[in-house]
């Protein structure tokens, strides 16, 4: 099926596959389009059908809490194609150059992993072929068995990789996390769509790097840490890192984050900020290569940055709240321009 979407003014033309949503479609095509979380929670892939017709995937995604079907309007994650279609969106797209991390299908066996702490797991897929991804993406999950995808964040880096880990946090009733947790996905093929994202650190990112991340946030920013200190980027640059969780039941990564810091040297500051309670008394003494505090993750972030923003980029994820609580003291209090930020949030 032919696909165009036209883009202020601008009409760009791709082919889809049967059942294949839309969005892959283009993405796996090497084209810009509007997308945020690209598992049907966000709705920032919205657009407005002219002609053909499609089919809708997940009915009741969360995002399609902000689509009128009276308009036309669909979410390109979600839908497919069932003939040609001329759809129409607000938003920009752009053709981009064809690189090593084009997006595209990958089989896998899902492996899961311990619990680390309280409602995290760790899971690994093992892929059939490489896959070359940049440093803070994510890609879309198909398990068998389950409406939609799910997106996570890869907390490892590799240029060609043959195997992805992943962080989750446990959401009640949430049908992909509460079978990972009870045991039911060990060993279980699934289908993976990626890369996916555009929070990704380079080595051309020439900046001090500000990382805010609340919870299993932390994913994609632990990918952007391992290639920062592998590119030996804190030799030129510093980079000050915020992990907010609730207690001390919910932290997690501190033996990598404190491997992190001796490798990155004094350059380097991560904190650990609790929201629900104290630090703990024995924390300081049990991982002195790392800071801790009270508060939102955000709130000593800001009162932490007393060296300013100057040439700096920050990297947010996390809940919705968190990354919103974020963006906002990142706009107003630290002055940081729309074009310094990059950020991911899930539900």
């Amino acid at each position: 099926m032919q696909i165009q979407l036209k883009s202020r003014g601008e009409t760009y033309t791709f082919e889809a596959r049967s059942g294949e949503p839309i969005l892959f479609a283009g993405v796996r095509q090497s084209f810009e389009l509007p997308y945020g979380c690209a598992s049907g929670t966000c709705g920032t892939c919205r657009v407005k059908r002219l002609s053909g017709t499609i089919q809708n995937g997940w009915v009741d995604a969360p995002g399609m809490k902000g689509v009128d079907p009276d308009a036309r309007e669909f979410l390109m994650c979600q839908c497919a194609a069932l003939d040609d279609v001329v759809a129409e969106t607000r938003s920009p797209v752009h053709r981009a150059q064809p690189d090593d991390c084009r997006a595209g299908y990958f089989a896998g066996l899902l492996r899961a992993g311990p619990q680390i702490a309280r409602d995290i797991m760790e899971f690994s897929i093992a892929l059939e072929s490489e896959m070359s991804f940049e440093a803070g993406q994510f890609v879309a999950i198909q398990a068998p068995g389950l409406q939609g995808r799910r997106v996570y964040s890869m907390t490892n880096f590799e240029h060609r990789a043959r195997r992805l880990d992943f962080v989750v946090k446990r959401k009640p009733g949430g049908a992909f996390t509460e079978r990972l947790f009870g045991g039911g996905f060990d060993a279980t093929p699934v289908e993976v769509f990626g890369p996916l994202g555009r929070a990704i650190f380079t080595p051309s990112t020439e900046r001090h790097l500000l990382v805010i991340a609340g919870g299993s946030g932390i994913a994609g920013m632990m990918s952007i840490l391992s290639r920062a200190v592998e590119e030996r980027h804190f030799d030129r640059y510093s980079g000050n890192v915020f992990f907010g969780v609730r207690t001390w039941a919910d932290v997690f990564y501190l033996d990598t984050l404190s491997r992190i810091a001796d490798r990155a040297g004094e350059r380097i500051r991560i904190t650990v900020a609790f929201s629900d309670e104290d630090v703990p008394p024995s924390a300081a003494a049990r991982y002195p290569a790392i800071s801790f505090a009270r508060g939102f993750v955000h709130e000593v972030a800001a009162g932490a940055m007393s060296a300013g923003y100057s040439n700096t980029r920050a990297f947010v994820a996390g809940p919705p709240p968190a990354v919103d609580a974020s963006l906002r003291y990142l706009l107003r209090q630290a002055k940081l321009s729309p074009g310094e930020i990059r950020f991911d949030k899930f539900e």
